[in-house]
């Protein structure tokens, strides 16, 4: 299952048992869905959840949590406003692993977070049934655990197939 896949993920995190800090962050609707799937996986860590929508707040309670901007491939100014706002929860999360579940934000925090010295988790979404989702697709060199949700998409060099977040 992918979950066990996740767990056992925390020796990616430099192979300590003590409690990492994790920044989970996706895009909003169904990849915000499977992320908030994940949270067994996240048990005894701190979660700092990310995401594009502030309603979204009342789904992790009292954790805590940041917004940063929706926004499309096709909006320029958006992408790099985007990308200054993740690195910006970055630098304040200063987190040990970055979870994605997909689309743009959690491409940036991955790229991102890979750079600042974060372990990296990429789950491309359930709904790529046929292809890889095109940030699945380019975040491959970035994720140090690179995961699909359907068999027939998996290969010898990534993305791994260990379930889906689908029971």
């Amino acid at each position: 299952m992918i979950l066990a896949a996740l767990r056992r993920a925390r020796s990616l995190a430099r192979g300590s048992t003590r409690p990492r800090r994790i920044l989970a962050i996706s895009s909003g609707g169904g990849h915000w869905i499977e992320l908030l799937r994940l949270r067994p996986a996240f048990e005894g860590h701190e979660v700092v959840w990310c995401t594009v929508d502030a309603t979204y707040r009342t789904h992790v309670g009292d954790a805590p949590f940041h917004t940063v901007r929706d926004v499309t491939r096709w909006d320029r100014v958006g992408l790099a406003q985007c990308a200054t706002e993740v690195l910006g929860v970055l630098g304040r999360v200063r987190p040990d692993v970055v979870v994605s579940t997909g689309a743009l934000p959690g491409f940036f925090g991955i790229v991102l977070g890979k750079s600042l010295g974060a372990r990296t988790v990429w789950l491309d979404s359930l709904a790529n049934v046929e292809e890889l989702s095109m940030s699945g697709q380019r975040v491959a060199p970035f994720a140090d655990l690179w995961l699909t949700q359907w068999a027939s998409l998996a290969r010898t060099a990534g993305p791994r197939y260990e379930g889906s977040v689908i029971a």
